[in-house]
């Protein structure tokens, strides 16, 4: 899992929001800012209520994104600032795993 200090906080993703692209795929949105800096890349993964009511689902699917995007983490570019955003719950965790490696994809 990522650790805390690679993760966007709530005053970042508010700029992402504001300021931010995005990227679309069928169950995940990426919403990110490439900033000029050297800052390592930070990265969070948001799931509403409306994709899983119950709040221990939600956390198992930020959990697994969390994970998923470890794997990923040296190629990411520095100042990087952004977030996963889950449109609806997916059937699969390779299909999971293959949606960001193709947003990822994308950035570069």
């Amino acid at each position: 899992m990522l650790s805390k200090k690679n993760r966007a906080g709530k005053k970042e993703l508010d700029r992402v929001f504001q300021k931010g692209k995005f990227i679309n795929s069928p169950t995940l949105t990426f919403k990110f800012l490439l900033e000029a800096g050297t800052f390592p890349p930070r990265i969070s993964f948001i799931v509403p209520k409306s994709v899983a009511r119950l709040a221990v689902k939600r956390n198992a699917l930020r959990r697994r994104g969390y994970t998923i995007i470890q794997d990923h983490w040296r190629g990411l570019p520095a100042g990087l600032l952004g977030a996963f955003i889950f449109k609806k719950y997916p059937d699969d965790a390779q299909m999971l795993k293959n949606e960001i490696k193709a947003i990822l994809s994308k950035i570069h």
